[in-house]
């Protein structure tokens, strides 16, 4: 029914995109317009409605405690990561903060695998042992979440130093939450950044709160594109996949060429900072309800395909309801895989050829076979 629908429907379309602010940059530069094809925005809506679904189960899972530690989830966000891989390609390298699901997803990590890693099984993608917050895929060059606050943007800057030292036509995406752009790695690193002009993409994503309170309660200055001092720096709506896909291709053309540039990511998280924040206590529910109404990245979208007869919104609920079904299915896959063997705690982190030991207790040799 959608393949029929979608060949009597426009083979593209092109909307204006909304202003951007921009810190020691002409924002003529920037794109005004995009333009997208009847089959790249059916695809952007169901990377966001896959990410969504698997942020709702994620959701589910831990309260009925299959999820152990820490989850942050990032239902509200999907336009940041979708749009941003619109982007890139698979050689720029990315790497991002604890609240990582939707990066994982695409950068080709299937729900299965994504729900896998949350519950501590062989088949995730960092086999089980590194959980929400640690997935990895040198293959798709995602080097992960991270569980330290900020500590990945001087790694971020490190992958875009080697990116220069090899002569490679890409940038490196180093993303960071609103909290920890008041870290001191990211001074350091991008005042590296600047002198060796690195090919780096400081990403803010600006979900308006940390943990626990509001950007304007925990930051000087909230203009977080203007934290690069020197280095310049966007501000924009990161609601609209569209308008973050092509911030991300200038902001790539423009980094390879000119060194690091910040962008800052005007986003919204539904959900608290984390599972153990139910996000009502510094917040109304009536700006979470608002949001979802008028702002919903999904919603936006969802408009334009009915606005310009590309979808039906029977076919976007056919569409939801498929992809709930499969996610669905994946996490009941994913929670019947097997747990990693014993050996595997070493895997990945020493040398299977040195004896270990542990306060004088030297460990068998069948830990390593």
């Amino acid at each position: 029914m959608l393949a029929r629908h979608l060949k009597r429907a426009f083979s593209s379309i092109t909307i204006n995109l909304p202003e951007h602010t921009v810190h020691r940059l002409d924002a003529s530069l920037l794109p005004k317009t995009a333009t997208a094809t009847k089959e790249e925005l059916v695809k952007y809506l169901t990377d966001m409605l896959n990410i969504r679904r698997v942020e709702i189960a994620a959701d589910e899972a831990y309260k009925k405690k299959q999820i152990r530690g820490f989850c942050h989830l990032c239902d509200g966000q999907e336009a940041v990561y979708v749009g941003m891989e619109a982007g890139l390609t698979i050689q720029d390298p990315v790497i991002t903060a604890y609240r990582d699901h939707g990066n994982a997803y695409v950068r080709g990590e299937s729900p299965r695998a994504i729900f896998a890693e949350m519950f501590g099984k062989i088949t995730g993608t960092s086999k089980g042992k590194g959980g929400s917050m640690h997935y990895y895929n040198k293959e798709t060059n995602f080097y992960g979440g991270n569980g330290i606050v900020g500590a990945q943007i001087p790694v971020g800057t490190g992958l875009a130093f080697a990116l220069k030292y090899k002569g490679a036509k890409n940038v490196a995406v180093a993303m960071y939450g609103d909290g920890a752009a008041n870290q001191g790695q990211f001074f350091e690193a991008i005042n590296m950044a600047y002198l060796w002009k690195l090919p780096c993409v400081y990403v803010c994503e600006n979900n308006l709160y940390g943990m626990g309170t509001s950007t304007s309660r925990a930051a000087s200055n909230t203009n977080f594109h203007q934290r690069g001092d020197v280095v310049p720096g966007i501000r924009t709506d990161a609601m609209n996949v569209l308008n973050v896909r092509e911030i991300f291709k200038f902001a790539k053309n423009w980094s390879i060429e000119n060194g690091p540039l910040v962008l800052e990511l005007m986003t919204y998280r539904y959900h608290g900072h984390s599972m153990s924040d139910p996000g009502t206590a510094y917040r109304v529910r009536d700006e979470v309800a608002k949001v979802r109404n008028e702002r919903d990245p999904i919603l936006i979208l969802s408009r334009l395909l009915i606005e310009n007869s590309i979808m039906s919104q029977d076919d976007i609920d056919a569409l939801e309801a498929d992809i709930k079904n499969k996610v669905k299915e994946d996490m009941v896959k994913a929670a019947a895989d097997p747990y990693p063997d014993l050996k595997e705690l070493f895997t990945d982190i020493y040398d299977p050829s040195v004896k270990y030991f542990y306060r004088n207790v030297e460990y068998p040799e069948s830990i390593f076979t």
